[in-house]
């Protein structure tokens, strides 16, 4: 069984106790939207480290030294090829150099290229296995994040609500009528 730590806050500067290593925390949530964002995001990473035994609860720094040593092995096993990742947006594309950069690989785009083209060399199983993988849960948490954050902005700044416009069955007939006069 895991030991678990409750996290207190106290009157004193809201700090955490825990009960030393291989304790994790549970209770009282990051008090904002932003801590409970980067909190999600550091499980995932925890998720995609690979840990070496079943009750191992490792911190953010052993977890990506974990991914950079599974790197080195692969890279002597299978030789890096350069990859081109075309990615939607800016947001997109922020965190996946971000990813690459944590791990130690440097993303670059050749002249030419457009901004939205990220290139790196890598094995292709670290690839598959671990990199795309990690990147598109990370995605999808930011991009719900984002969602959520655009549309509370929205209603507070114009009053309404926001989201999708409504999805009709069938199209209204209408006229048809011209929309322009005569050009002569």
């Amino acid at each position: 069984m895991i030991p678990i730590a409750r996290r207190t806050r106290s009157n004193s500067g809201g700090g955490s106790r825990s009960a030393g290593p291989g304790t994790r925390t549970v209770g009282i949530p990051p008090a904002s939207p932003e801590e409970q964002l980067v909190a999600k995001l550091r499980r995932i990473e925890a998720l995609f480290s690979r840990p070496g035994t079943d009750g191992e609860r490792v911190a953010a720094e052993r977890a990506r030294e974990r991914i950079q040593a599974r790197l080195r092995e692969l890279a002597a096993e299978e030789p890096p090829a350069e990859f081109r990742f075309s990615l939607s947006d800016q947001w997109s594309r922020h965190l996946f150099v971000a990813l690459l950069r944590r791990y130690g690989i440097q993303p670059y785009r050749y002249r030419g290229q457009r901004r939205t083209t990220v290139m790196a060399r890598l094995s292709r199983s670290f690839v598959n296995d671990t990199l795309w993988p990690e990147f598109q849960e990370l995605q999808q948490t930011l991009s719900a994040y984002f969602d959520a954050l655009t549309d509370r902005v929205i209603e507070q700044a114009l009053e309404v609500k926001a989201g999708e416009a409504e999805e009709c069955f069938e199209p209204a007939l209408l006229e048809p009528r011209e929309h322009q006069g005569s050009l002569l």
